[in-house]
């Protein structure tokens, strides 16, 4: 009994700390399992999956948005409720699911890009079903255009949740063309103000990221443009690091294992003997 009290007075206590330390924080955040079952929902949508047993039709493709719309919907009101943002959350949804259409005529040139780079893929059905990448690159996507809408958190609560599941970081500000391969993709990392061009492929372990930070007068990294651009038909292969606001010229070959941290000219073959001469 003697124990039973302390409990229940530790736990008053604590009960009253909790709700009273704000620090900042807030209490809004979206649920995780609500963002998961919003991507496996638009998932199923975009690849026909989950309802259709064989041929999807109308209506099934019909009720599959309607439960996108609702589950956003639903997160739209912790992460951006409308008395906060003064953005009515239902023109919000609807505005999301009025462009997954456009979410998968990008994929689909994804899902061929890996098709034509990669021998060991045998058809679009193994890509969808067996690469990560294309859950990456779909939940991505899928925030960006989030981001285009002026929804905040959510959008990096879903590229997260894809990091978690596949390895691969994509920040959902960074901008990225179609025709997007990537191969494996453990360790892969695109930061916040990347540009990719299109029919760009990375391999596993590439990092588009920032040289250095400028900080403002409160001592905190000031949101500028830090990441790489990369133009068209640039391939970069495994474990090489792009840093810093340089651009990699179309139709340009990145070999592994190498640091670059200034521009390189279109149509450029770089491996880590050239990398030793420009030194």
């Amino acid at each position: 009994m003697h124990n039973n009290d302390r409990l229940l007075k530790i736990i008053e206590k604590e009960t009253l700390l909790l709700h009273n330390t704000d620090g900042g924080i807030g209490s809004s955040l979206p649920a995780v399992a609500d963002v998961q079952a919003l991507m496996q929902a638009i998932w199923d949508t975009i690849f026909f999956e989950g309802s259709c047993h064989h041929h999807c039709t109308g209506a099934e493709i019909t009720q599959g948005l309607l439960t996108v719309y609702t589950r956003l919907h639903h997160l739209l009101d912790r992460a951006a409720p409308e008395k906060d943002t003064g953005i009515s959350t239902t023109e919000t949804a609807m505005n999301f699911i009025e462009r997954m259409h456009s979410i998968r005529e990008l994929l689909i040139t994804d899902i061929r890009a890996i098709l034509v780079m990669d021998p060991a893929a045998t058809s679009p059905q193994e890509v969808i079903a067996c690469y990560p990448a294309v859950k990456a690159v779909l939940y991505y996507r899928s925030a960006h255009e989030m981001v285009k809408l002026g929804i905040p958190i959510l959008p990096r609560m879903i590229t997260e949740l894809a990091h978690s599941i596949t390895g691969i970081d994509i920040h959902p500000n960074a901008k990225i063309g179609p025709y997007f391969a990537i191969d494996h993709g453990t360790g892969i990392v695109i930061g916040e103000t990347s540009i990719i061009g299109s029919h760009v492929t990375l391999y596993q372990g590439v990092t588009l990221g920032a040289k250095a930070f400028s900080y403002d007068e409160n001592g905190l990294p000031q949101r500028i443009d830090r990441h790489p651009i990369i133009e068209d038909n640039v391939t970069i292969y495994s474990n090489s690091s792009i840093l810093g606001r340089i651009t990699i010229g179309h139709d340009t070959v990145i070999g592994g294992n190498i640091w670059v941290t200034q521009s390189v000219p279109p149509h450029s073959k770089i491996t880590q003997k050239t990398v030793i001469s420009m030194c």
